[in-house]
């Protein structure tokens, strides 16, 4: 797998302060894809054990919150090996830290043995493909209304998909502040 950036203090992709991977390679291929040269596999730098080391050293800071993997696609049958490597070393190295993921599938269709692998390792999933037609930036941590914020942990315990909330609302203001 190769990877097209790595974003240490990102706060745009999850709650708090990040470490945000993008991987390479999508062939979803979403009309007005903020990212498209990421579809390009050979796209960025080979993802290897030292990018790795990198990246856990990164999350190594109390202030930093946890890590996002985004790309590109890292569901993509040829990225899953590499994200469930990168995830099943971050979470035994901080359990506590919050992973995310964005996907342009949906949680349905990641039925896979190594997508589920890499889902066991997530606090929240944003699955969905992004879909211009219900592009709305209003929306926190996704481009449309389609897209869904899965609380992944919750979603386990209930045995049915429970969404993501942290209380936040629109303008900024959370609930009961």
């Amino acid at each position: 797998m190769n990877y097209a950036a790595i974003k240490t203090l990102d706060i745009a992709n999850g709650p708090g302060i990040r470490t945000s991977v993008f991987v390479s390679g999508c062939t979803r291929h979403c009309k007005e894809c903020f990212q498209p040269q990421t579809w390009d596999f050979d796209y960025g730098e080979p993802f290897t054990q030292e990018v790795i080391d990198r990246i856990l050293d990164s999350l190594e800071p109390k202030h930093v919150a946890g890590l996002t993997v985004l790309g590109g696609e890292p569901f993509e049958p040829r990225n899953q090996e590499a994200v469930a490597d990168l995830l099943r070393q971050a979470r035994r190295r901080f359990p506590n830290k919050s992973f995310w993921a964005f996907t342009g599938y949906t949680i349905e269709e990641l039925d896979s043995d190594t997508a589920q692998e890499i889902l066991s390792y997530l606090d929240v999933l944003v699955d969905g493909p992004f879909e211009i037609d219900k592009k709305d930036l209003t929306l926190r941590f996704r481009g449309s209304r389609n897209q869904r914020l899965i609380d992944l942990k919750k979603t386990k315990q209930a045995g049915t998909l429970i969404l993501w909330d942290d209380g936040y609302r629109r303008g900024g203001v959370y609930e009961n502040s």
